[in-house]
């Protein structure tokens, strides 16, 4: 009797279901609604999807087999190392002037005021797409790879400076008071009490944006930003679908190939 009571008291003691979240329910129950509206407005109905799905067969079927023609080759091998010229350069310029900006950024080491502004200028240089930029930088200096540079250069101080800012903010400010208290001046309180603890954060924002300049590097080919972008849209103007698709597997294994180089760079600084 004694163990039927105590079971029964576990049972009425185990915790009840979750309490129903309304607000969360309204939240969600809104999107769905809002998801069917906006989808009957784009004219987004399955019978458009049900009719190019034979048009898609059609024209994967004419982008085989792979063009390997000895001189598209060599045109397509001419782009892409452009193009990974490009993407470590903006990298590289990008970073070196990102690490000041997301240092300015950094509300527990500078003023507020300071630290709003260069927010400001992150936020401002995030808000523009990589192709905007890339189309004023082509009407600007003209077509070509440094119009592609600058491009990606906006598009890395926008995003690694907000990252840099971050990182800098979960540091351990005991190291910092540390170093500072040993009469160390500014610049030596950031390369020996903040560098140390965000190094390797630093490293991996810098390896994922060369991978993501190594993509980003081909759309703003697209609009004359130099490199393989540039062959994949004249490709494309002149339906020569094999070469794009020669073209598309290049771009996927040098993204593969830069994807293992970054892992392995992360690796290097854990």
């Amino acid at each position: 009797m004694t163990q039927q009571k105590q079971a029964t008291s576990m049972a009425n003691a185990r915790p009840l279901a979750l309490p129903a979240n309304w607000p969360r329910r309204a939240a969600f129950t809104a999107l769905a609604l809002y998801a069917i509206y906006a989808s009957s407005t784009l004219d987004f109905t399955w019978e458009r999807i049900v009719r190019g799905l034979p048009q898609g067969a059609h024209f994967l079927a004419r982008m085989w087999p792979p063009n390997v023609e000895p001189f598209k080759l060599d045109l397509m091998w001419q782009g892409l190392l452009e193009s990974i010229k490009i993407a470590i350069l903006a990298t590289a310029f990008g970073v070196l002037l990102a690490l000041p900006l997301g240092l300015l950024a950094a509300r527990n080491l500078m003023p507020g005021w300071v630290s709003w502004a260069a927010r400001g200028v992150t936020g401002l240089l995030r808000s523009f797409n990589s192709l905007i930029v890339a189309i004023l930088f082509v009407k600007a200096v003209g077509f070509g790879a440094l119009a592609g540079i600058l491009a990606l250069i906006v598009g890395t101080l926008g995003f690694v400076s907000k990252l840099f800012a971050e990182a800098i903010e979960e540091v351990d400010l005991a190291q910092v008071e540390a170093v500072r208290s040993t009469g160390a001046s500014f610049a030596n309180v950031l390369i020996m009490g903040v560098l140390p603890q965000v190094m390797a954060r630093f490293a991996g924002f810098t390896a994922y944006q060369l991978d993501s300049n190594l993509r980003n590097s081909t759309m703003v080919g697209i609009v004359g930003g130099g490199g393989i972008g540039s062959a994949l849209y004249t490709a494309y103007q002149r339906f020569d679908y094999d070469f794009v698709f020669t073209i598309l597997l290049a771009v996927i294994a040098i993204v593969m190939v830069s994807e293992l180089v970054s892992v392995q760079i992360r690796r290097l600084f854990q």
